[in-house]
């Protein structure tokens, strides 16, 4: 992709700029994009939201923000940024404010050389995205016209359920191409994750092995310490497995199990992630029961703080059956993963905060080894460390020194910080840069996000019949319910603890 300044050159228009989101992460990426060279000198910024603040306000408030939340922040930077800053204040379902967008776009593409190329940022609640496109639309700000591009970079949550997705994809394919729409997920932000493609496809030793041959099975953790807070309306509504498998969890999925693609080109990326997806097997209710686990945390200590049971969260039902854990089984039904099981786990309130990939390779034949101490072989396995860390363990066997056959674990780490000297990021910058380039290659197409849904939905209707059921429950600062080790065991297998980052590895 050409990321040549005539072609980054834009306005960045940001719905929701007076919120949370904005300060935090999203300033903080576009100060690093600054600080990194990777901002053109033709940039403005547009805040768009209801709060009663006018542009000056709007640029002390980002300001303060970006000393708060960002890291070693220049001032000299933060000026350059502040100064190319505008905000108008509107209702998202006003057709007014896109008019007076339109006036200020049209000022800035003058006064900022930004040549007409506007990013749109859909940092809003989910219920403004479908009407905040559609009034873009009818105001004329999604076209593209004399060499001037328009993109749009819709924010999770993508749709509540198979049916909802599918609804607000039609809602936005009706006013834009699929080449403007930027549907982000910032996991995909993160340097190992996006290292998952480079470590496979360019790495001649671990490319032949990445298939049934070889592979026993898949261990995928999103582990949180946090419990639900003060978001307890919004999670008693969703649930773990809403709010992380069909997006965060699904796309690591896919870097994991999608095929080669023919070239590094958005289209051809996205295809391959897609088709993965779609391989997924779909529950019935007999194989739900059997390889979906979900749970509800009791009050515990997790992360140093005490935590309440989740039903005693402030605006959770007391009888709430609303999971805060999700365990399950998931099998691929294509060549490469036939007979290879994929495990993956999330959940609120658990022992440490930890996302991780573990393959876990199969065992070497143990009658070379009948004859002396050995008694078991363990089997090789490789981590891919997502957070807090970021890095690569490969755990193998070696000789114990003496005059007899003894075998100890040795492990080979690779952490990103002791190779790479890595700025300060929030994992917004890469995908906010690609967006500006045009490379959505890191981004959900409108197949890929319906995929996802595809799998949950099924586990989703059976919960739903099933109605108000007792949920196993873990304590708070725990690994998870013993049911979710049950379904590990009746495999022969089981998880990588989440408390210790050197873990036995599973049987």
């Amino acid at each position: 992709m050409d990321a040549s300044p005539a072609n980054t050159a834009c306005t960045l228009v940001i719905f929701g700029g007076a919120g949370d989101l904005t300060k935090r992460l999203l300033m903080p990426a576009i100060y690093n994009l600054k600080r990194a060279g990777l901002l053109p000198e033709n940039f403005a910024l547009v805040g768009v939201a209801r709060t009663e603040m006018n542009t000056e306000t709007f640029k002390e408030a980002l300001g303060q923000g970006l000393d708060k939340f960002g890291v070693n922040v220049d001032p000299a930077g933060r000026d350059w940024l502040v100064e190319r800053m505008h905000y108008l204040q509107g209702a998202f379902d006003d057709p007014a404010t896109y008019k007076k967008l339109k006036t200020l776009l049209d000022k800035t593409a003058t006064s900022s050389g930004t040549g007409g190329n506007v990013l749109f940022y859909l940092a809003t609640p989910a219920a403004s995205f479908g009407p905040i496109i559609e009034e873009l639309g009818k105001a004329g700000l999604s076209d593209e016209k004399n060499g001037a591009w328009r993109r749009v970079i819709v924010e999770k949550p993508f749709g509540s359920d198979l049916a909802s997705a599918k609804a607000l994809n039609r809602q936005i394919l009706a006013v834009l191409e699929e080449t403007q729409v930027y549907r982000i997920d910032h996991y995909l932000g993160k340097e190992t994750v996006q290292n998952i493609m480079i470590f496979r496809f360019a790495n001649g030793l671990f490319e032949p092995v990445w298939n049934r041959d070889h592979i026993d099975h898949v261990q995928i953790t999103v582990a949180e310490t946090v419990g639900v807070g003060t978001r307890g309306k919004f999670y008693d509504a969703t649930g773990a497995l809403r709010d992380m498998v069909p997006n965060h969890v699904g796309q690591l999925i896919t870097m994991i199990a999608m095929e080669p693609p023919a070239r590094l080109d958005a289209d051809s990326v996205r295809t391959e992630k897609a088709k993965a997806l779609q391989a997924v097997q779909h529950y019935n209710p007999d194989d739900i029961l059997e390889n979906v686990v979900r749970a509800q945390y009791t009050a515990g200590t997790a992360g140093g703080q005490d935590v309440v049971r989740f039903r005693s969260t402030p605006n959770v039902d007391p009888e709430s059956t609303t999971e805060t854990y999700v365990a399950m089984k998931l099998k691929i039904d294509n060549w490469r993963w036939a007979g290879v099981p994929f495990y993956i786990r999330t959940g609120k309130a658990l022992a440490k905060r930890h996302t991780e990939i573990a393959i876990h390779f199969k065992r070497a034949p143990f009658s070379l080894f009948r004859d002396t101490d050995v008694d078991r072989l363990t089997a090789n396995n490789l981590v891919l460390h997502i957070q807090p860390e970021e890095g690569m363990t490969l755990r193998f066997s070696a000789k114990k020194p003496g005059p007899t056959v003894q075998m100890g674990q040795v492990e080979m780490k690779f952490n990103y910080g002791d190779y790479f000297q890595a700025q300060p990021a929030t994992g917004y910058e890469t995908l906010i840069f690609d967006c500006m380039k045009g490379d959505a290659s890191l981004f959900q197409r409108a197949d890929s996000i319906e995929a996802g849904w595809e799998i949950v939905q099924p586990i989703m209707d059976a919960w739903q019949k099933a109605g108000k059921v007792r949920l196993p429950s873990y304590e708070a600062g725990s690994s998870g319910p013993s049911e979710a080790t049950a379904m590990m065991e009746r495999d022969g297998r089981r998880w990588r603890p989440i408390a210790s980052a050197t873990a036995e590895t599973a049987r």
